[in-house]
């Protein structure tokens, strides 16, 4: 088993192991499904990755997965005139019911950490304000 997978069950059938990169996808997939999350951000090494061209479903999420629970830890841009808490609480809601529901995992946490604001334009990712490594 490799430090990227933990146990999860063990019956009589085997050993279930589900991979932080699994949930991290699913945290990724359920917090960009909110409205008023304009991107994920994944710094400048997640840029770079994307840029020659291995988009992450994950780029913006960071897990740490124990055999029983999880914590998530999401990176966004927020779209300009969305109320910023309403945004984070729906997306702690969102991911918890969807990591909780596909892994079986319990959610301790779920930190939404806001790293710029998108104004509408043609490319929103050109007109991002906020972290420095988003612009």
């Amino acid at each position: 088993m490799s430090e990227q997978e933990k146990e999860v069950t063990t019956s009589e059938h085997g050993t279930i192991r589900i991979a932080d990169e699994v949930v991290a996808i699913i945290a990724g997939m359920a917090a960009t499904e909110v409205e008023g999350v304009s991107a994920m951000s994944g710094g400048f090494a997640g840029d770079i990755a994307e840029a020659l061209g291995r988009r992450s479903l994950a780029k913006g999420v960071k897990v740490e997965v124990g055999t029983e629970e999880a914590k998530v830890d999401l990176h966004i841009v927020v779209r300009y005139g969305k109320r910023i808490p309403d945004v984070a609480w729906e997306i702690q809601d969102k991911v918890k019911k969807a990591v909780e529901q596909m892994t079986g995992l319990k959610v301790l946490q779920v930190n939404v950490h806001v790293q710029g604001v998108s104004f509408p334009g043609k490319d929103e990712e050109e007109e991002t304000e906020g972290d420095p490594e988003l612009s």
